[in-house]
């Protein structure tokens, strides 16, 4: 997943000092759960944890913690969402995201014990976006049938497209509608960094919970995902418990923290020491030049898409993905979406890059996601040259079997 022209999903580039601390973490086998076993790990974990609350916008009192990655991250997050905001009484409660939101989402709602019914997708806007009147009326409408409106789920970045909802607009919506507000920036909360994603993820800071990987964009080595939440007691409350043998554990000092008691598992590794360790070393500049980066090359890649009329722009370059998709005049959207298809299976037959696909608005595209500091302009330069080779052998090869 560090190879510069790996452009699919969304890459996971690491980097060696990650690797040299996550080895040291293992090998010494150090046990993240407790502060006793560990209070040199604990406490990297809760500056580390700090770091990232700083950059995403979030107040003092705010908290989080580590987990294997956005699956778990927002899990995490909507058990919080459900125990403090519902006292884990569900029924009636109603749920609001996009058709655009991570597939994670619905799995971990799924998990926590709502039924289907119980979430409310809502078709994105011409821009990917959740649109905010939509979910204005949808909750008007739940609420005149009896339902309980219960949170809005929005994206900072999705995997499709890179697009970020309209954050504040969202949380003012919850903040009148007394809704929770989740946001799964698992691979895009990492643009908090650059001033751009800044601008692009205004409102994130305004969040009740979120999740975040630092093994996509933060460059760490799997598995390493993050919780945070508004208020570090959420955690607490949702997951505290008592057992015998951890009494003496449970007085600990204000400043000593169980980590056992803040997420879902009790035996934890200490996954904070790589990004810690990386941090120390290369220097956060280090890692906002590398996002900042990531963002460019996105729209280097749009601006060589838009040269060759073969190309048509599905999405624009947002917080380091695009999606465009070749074209053929005279040719039906079915055989588009085939010769797409055959381009993005031809590229990864050759060996050169790795691109898959998407579905847009029911148009097949590709997809090109490049967080990949490692990846130069040539890369993106030669990926599209041989892309576009590939088409147009592609719709040769099509025109010869008519």
């Amino acid at each position: 997943k560090g190879h510069p022209r790996d452009f699919a999903f969304v890459p996971n580039p690491n980097n060696y000092i990650s690797v040299l601390a996550d080895t040291l973490a293992r090998g010494f086998n150090i046990f993240g759960g407790a502060w006793v076993a560990s209070p040199g790990g604990a406490m990297i974990e809760l500056v580390t944890i700090d770091w990232l609350r700083q950059i995403m916008g979030l107040p003092e009192g705010a908290g989080g913690i580590f987990v294997s990655g956005g699956s778990m991250a927002n899990l995490t997050g909507l058990l919080v969402a459900r125990h403090i905001k519902l006292n884990d009484h569900i029924d009636k409660a109603v749920i609001y995201l996009s058709d655009q939101i991570h597939a994670s989402i619905a799995k971990d709602l799924r998990i926590i014990g709502f039924a289907p019914h119980q979430i409310h997708i809502i078709e994105s806007d011409e821009n990917f976006r959740l649109p905010v009147e939509a979910v204005r009326r949808a909750i008007d409408t739940d609420r005149a049938a009896g339902l309980r409106p219960f949170m809005i789920a929005a994206s900072a970045g999705t995997t499709n497209t890179g697009t970020a909802d309209p954050l504040n607009a969202l949380a003012d919506v919850c903040e009148a509608e007394d809704l929770w507000f989740h946001v799964d920036g698992a691979y895009g909360a990492a643009a908090m960094l650059s001033e751009k994603g800044k601008a692009e993820l205004a409102g994130l800071e305004r969040v009740h919970s979120m999740a975040f990987d630092p093994h996509k964009w933060l460059f760490q080595s799997f598995e390493m995902g993050c919780t945070l939440v508004r208020e570090a007691r959420w955690l607490h409350d949702t997951f505290t418990v008592h057992a015998e043998y951890l009494a003496e554990n449970e007085d600990p000092t204000e400043q000593e923290v169980n980590f056992y008691n803040m997420g879902v598992q009790m035996t934890r590794s200490l996954r904070a020491l790589k990004l810690w360790m990386s941090v120390k070393y290369f220097g956060m500049d280090a890692f906002r030049e590398a996002v900042a980066w990531g963002i460019e090359l996105a729209e280097i890649a749009e601006a060589a898409l838009r040269k060759s009329s073969c190309w048509e722009i599905i999405s624009p370059a947002h917080l380091g993905v695009v999606a465009f998709r070749y074209v053929v005049h005279g040719a039906s959207e079915a055989q588009l979406d085939t010769l797409n298809l055959h381009i993005a299976e031809a590229i990864r037959a050759d060996g050169f890059a790795v691109i898959f696909t998407t579905t847009l608005k029911g148009k097949t595209a590709l997809r090109m996601s490049t967080i990949n500091p490692r990846t130069t302009e040539a890369d993106i330069r030669e990926t599209i040259q041989l892309l576009e080779r590939l088409g147009q052998a592609a719709e040769a090869n099509s025109q010869r079997k008519k």
